[in-house]
């Protein structure tokens, strides 16, 4: 019997931890993944139904972790919020070539990295949901010291419409929700000192209803999702 699960990544703090709890609190099997651990432990404690994987989605020998771990649980993915993510606040001027590296490889090389490993274990119909950032939504008001930022969201976006059409023939959907501010260390290292109109918590309630169901209503669709910027 295969067990289906929502894969969520960077579920070891805000609005990644928030969305994994709130799909198991409302009875789905989550696969939760994070570099942390001890973080990953609490979060499993709160709810049977979360299983967590500690890896590093930047090195592919994290990627045959979790690949075995599906394979050992006959684990079937439905869905995947990918919102592992990073930042790098600096001027243009100080940013280095390891910065902008580190930008690239960790907000869309990972994204890259999982679906290439894990697509063989997507169910038919399975929703994608890349979480963006407003940062990256063309039009939308840029701020000093997320260039880099702001460039690799960009990137995951346009990468979010490739896929979609990629995956079309697989009847597996790709949106992206480029999210405006919500209150996370994230958004304090951003904007420090900042106060966000959105916790963690409401937002991750979107989120997961919306890979849940919002594959029924759109597909390769980048969704500016604010009350703010930033």
């Amino acid at each position: 019997m295969t067990n289906k699960t929502v894969l969520v990544t960077g579920a070891s703090r805000g609005i990644g931890y928030q969305t994994a709890l709130h799909l198991a609190q409302n009875s789905y099997r989550v696969l939760a993944t994070a570099r942390s651990a001890d973080k990953l432990r609490e979060l499993a404690s709160r709810n049977d139904l979360i299983t967590g994987v500690a890896c590093d989605l930047l090195e592919n020998t994290s990627m045959e972790i979790l690949a075995q771990t599906i394979r050992d649980n006959d684990i079937v993915i439905t869905s995947l919020v990918h919102n592992a993510g990073g930042l790098v606040n600096k001027p243009f001027t100080e940013l280095s070539d390891d910065d902008w590296n580190l930008m690239w490889n960790t907000n869309v090389m990972s994204g890259v990295r999982l679906l290439r490993t894990l697509l063989p274990y997507f169910e038919q119909n399975a929703h994608i949901v890349t979480i963006g950032s407003m940062g990256g939504f063309q039009g939308s008001e840029k701020f000093p010291g997320l260039s880099a930022y702001s460039t690799s969201k960009g990137a995951l976006s346009i990468w979010t419409e490739c896929m979609a059409t990629e995956l079309k023939q697989k009847s597996i959907s790709v949106n992206c929700l480029c999210l405006g501010a919500v209150e996370t260390e994230m958004l304090q290292n951003a904007f420090p000192g900042i106060k966000a109109p959105l916790k963690a918590s409401q937002i991750a309630r979107f989120i997961a209803d919306f890979a849940l169901n919002g594959h029924r209503y759109m597909n390769g669709k980048i969704l500016p999702v604010a009350l703010s910027n930033p």
